[in-house]
């Protein structure tokens, strides 16, 4: 089994990454449910390449994915992921986002992933 796996009699839930880091899930009565409290991150005034390659690292070894499989389950570069978790570069933006879903929800994550590549054309 894999982690982009879906059980099918799990109905499909709806989230959303809000400005400040945060993931909410969107109730059916439209209001949000903060799903992020037990793993929210430190803010950080700056940059902390270490706390960063062991964020990065830490995330990746939880989804049981070897590095070149996780920069094909994201879209990103091999080196990318190396450079992460080496600490020579930080994830920023996008990227620190997404790995903040995966933190928080996987399943969801990696389900939505595969769907897009395969919608895409067949992926890589």
């Amino acid at each position: 089994m894999t982690t982009a796996s879906v059980k099918a009699d799990r109905p499909l839930m709806r989230v959303r990454l809000k400005a400040d880091g945060r993931v909410v899930e969107l109730t059916a009565d439209g209001r949000e449910r903060d799903i992020t409290a037990a793993a929210r991150l430190p803010a950080r005034p700056g940059r902390d390449t270490q706390g960063d390659a062991a964020y990065a690292k830490r995330i990746r070894a939880a989804a049981r994915l070897t590095q070149s499989e996780f920069a094909d389950s994201i879209g990103v570069p091999l080196e990318t992921v190396r450079n992460w978790e080496q600490g020579k570069r930080a994830p920023r933006g996008p990227a620190r986002a997404l790995l903040k879903l995966i933190e928080t929800a996987p399943d969801i994550a990696f389900s939505i992933l595969g769907a897009k590549q395969g919608a895409a054309g067949g992926g890589k």
